[in-house]
């Protein structure tokens, strides 16, 4: 049986909170889980104390038992100092894609034309 900590979803629409549980990775997002771990509550400012609470020592048993956080759970993790997180550096992404440097060739192009006459 494969484990995750992850989110599972409450709060009513348009007003989140997040339960920070272990289950089968099998189970559903907000369906059957093992254990509660802690809780999320995103409406909360970045600065509040309230806004991630974490039970330490049960997230390390449960990481000593084989499950794996998820990405988001791990950066929660990560700035409790229960784990370590590689910072992510995606450069490529702002990047244009194909179309938009044809495009912008194409207007250079022009533009070169244009100042040529």
């Amino acid at each position: 049986m494969s484990l995750k900590i992850r989110l599972a979803r409450g709060g009513s629409k348009k007003r989140p909170y997040y339960h920070v549980v272990v289950a089968d990775a099998r189970s559903p997002r907000d369906g059957r889980f093992i254990e509660k771990l802690g809780s999320w509550n995103p409406m909360l400012g970045k600065d509040d104390a309230a806004r991630v609470s974490l039970n330490n020592e049960r997230i390390a048993h449960w990481i000593e038992a084989g499950a794996q956080p998820t990405d988001r759970v791990l950066r929660f993790m990560a700035d409790a100092g229960l784990a370590k997180r590689d910072a992510r550096n995606n450069p490529e992404k702002a990047a244009p894609g194909k179309k938009a440097q044809e495009r912008a060739k194409e207007k250079a192009a022009k533009a070169e034309a244009a100042a040529a006459e």
